[in-house]
């Protein structure tokens, strides 16, 4: 198990260019509205005065799902909005989830505004698997209740951060919905919930003060950070020691993170994001917009210290497969990148991929660079110093 090494580092404000978004499909406030669009987890919402590039979250907790990736492909325009439920309850039998005060705040980082929502109607989880346990699915969000927040988001003229404010303050309403929505889903469908003292806890101590909601998320998710530094995940093939990071934004904010790994080599201090692959040559599309959210705060980072010592950083990307044959980093020849694809017979559409993550890479100062997982003990640093060089 690998050993922690704590990190405090200052965050400027964040410019990032992303290269790997698609292409948003754009529809008008009554398709919102009808519920149909919640399977899309980002597209353009044409409203009466404007358009908002909106990602739409399954779960309020952020390991789940890829939230990060929907929100990734929102970045690149000027009216970001995201939906995140205050509470998914699964049924008593699966998972629940609550918002966390530093998601909205990371997303106030990001420029995106969050409306906080909740969930209406769901079904029972009639899976062969799943029939026999208490546990729900298909949950749809109160489009109605969104809609109404995005009427007042059009007549607002203040930052992400004011209007995300805005929402914790306005909480216990919306968790009082999320009880009584919750309530009357355990009724139609006779799954047996949670219990409700979460939610009711939650309602009292919004209702007593929203800055003692943000500081129990706050604690919660350093707990959360602590945890993933006792964990080596199975997937993520590394050898450097788990980070914690603190970054502080100037406004006073700060945002509790993990690197997956940490290198102090030649005076330097590595950040490295790592994403696997058993099967393929690279993770999914997905995984590496997942890992560039990360980039787009490493990448922006103004002042790194380590035990108190102010040190020289650099972030990066790391690809492993159990198949990938060779290696391949971001400051390749093009002739050098041309062997790796045809040593390993990548397919066109994955060409594609690897090229554009390298330019989003060269684009905002960070690294990436794929590597068989056998392999990264024998030539991990020999990357890593190329790369920093």
């Amino acid at each position: 198990m690998s050993k922690s090494i704590n990190i405090v580092a200052e965050l400027k404000e964040i410019e990032y260019v992303t290269k790997l978004s698609v292409s948003l499909e754009i529809f008008e406030m009554n398709k919102f509205l009808s519920g149909k669009l919640s399977s899309k987890g980002s597209f353009m919402l044409k409203t009466a005065s404007d358009e908002y590039a909106v990602s739409q979250w399954v779960s309020p907790k952020r390991t789940r799902t890829y939230p990060f990736a929907r929100v990734y492909d929102t970045l690149s325009k000027k009216n970001r909005v995201t939906l995140i439920p205050f509470c998914k309850d699964e049924g008593a039998d699966g998972d629940r989830d609550f918002i966390q005060w530093d998601t909205v705040s990371l997303m106030s980082l990001f420029n995106v505004y969050v409306i906080v929502g909740y969930y209406t109607t769901a079904e029972k989880n009639t899976r062969p698997n799943q029939i026999h346990k208490n546990k729900i699915t298909k949950q749809i969000f109160d489009y109605a209740y969104a809609g109404n927040q995005f009427n007042e988001l059009q007549k607002y003229h203040s930052s992400a951060l004011h209007w995300n404010l805005k929402q914790m303050e306005q909480l216990s309403s919306v968790a009082e919905c999320a009880l009584e929505a919750y309530r009357e889903i355990c009724r139609k469908t006779g799954v047996r919930l949670h219990g409700e003292d979460g939610i009711k806890n939650r309602i009292t101590i919004a209702k007593q003060d929203a800055s003692k909601f943000m500081n129990m998320s706050r604690q919660l998710a350093q707990k959360a950070q602590h945890r993933e530094t006792l964990t080596d995940q199975p997937k993520e093939r590394t050898i450097g020691d788990k980070s914690v990071i603190t970054l502080k934004n100037l406004l006073g904010g700060q945002y509790y993170w993990t690197a997956d790994e940490c290198f102090i080599a030649h005076g330097r201090v590595f950040l490295i994001e790592k994403k696997h692959s058993k099967t393929k040559v690279l993770p999914s599309k997905c995984d590496i917009k997942d890992a560039f959210i990360k980039m787009a705060l490493f990448s922006n980072i103004n002042n790194l210290k380590l035990d108190n010592t102010t040190m020289p950083y650099y972030a990066t990307t790391g690809l492993t497969s159990d198949t990938v044959r060779g290696g391949l980093h971001s400051k390749m020849s093009d002739k050098e990148l041309n062997h790796f694809f045809s040593i390993n017979k990548v397919k066109e559409k994955d060409m594609k991929l690897i090229l554009s993550a390298i330019n989003e890479a060269q684009s905002n100062g960070f690294g990436l660079f794929i590597i068989n997982a056998k392999e990264v003990a024998e030539k991990q640093g020999h990357i890593l110093r190329k790369l920093g060089a």
